[in-house]
């Protein structure tokens, strides 16, 4: 007796003719997680202090009306590092995905990291977790910043 089973039959498409297409993969995303589990494990007194902005997304008018409201800005840096070093207050890190499904840094981004570092804070744009780490790692290797008495 053959006790093999049929193979497997894809249902017929609800649409036929259009085209399905895959769901997007948040690069960005996977990365970010990615850098704050080596943080995590490599400085875990900076993984305690270092929070995401979360910013970016699509919504829908009215949830996007009411967080502008609140204070939701464009262009703010993906993550917050608030221990001062090297003579900065603290480091903002722009995340993008690492090549080559990184994105362009937008002009409010830009505009945003630029007014971060006339206020005394290090503000840089990364490609990739890894990129992230070593900048982190260098970061913390700089003297503290301490207030002037």
């Amino acid at each position: 007796m053959n006790n093999q089973k049929p193979p497997a039959r894809n249902p017929p498409p609800l649409f036929p003719g259009k085209k399905t297409r895959a769901k997007p993969v948040d690069r960005e995303g996977l990365e970010q997680a990615s850098l704050m589990q080596e943080l995590k494990l490599r400085f875990p007194e900076a993984y305690k202090l270092t929070y995401h902005v979360p910013n970016g997304g699509h919504r829908v008018k009215a949830v996007a009306a009411k967080l502008k409201a609140q204070g939701v800005k464009a262009g703010v840096p993906d993550l917050v590092l608030p221990m001062a070093r090297g003579g900065h207050f603290g480091l903002y890190i722009e995340l993008k995905a690492k090549p080559p499904f990184d994105a362009a840094v937008s002009p409010s981004q830009d505009a945003y990291i630029q007014a971060l570092l006339d206020q005394g804070y290090l503000a840089i744009v990364c490609r990739g977790s890894i990129d992230a780490i070593e900048a982190i790692r260098a970061y913390l290797l700089q003297p503290q910043t301490r207030a002037a008495a």
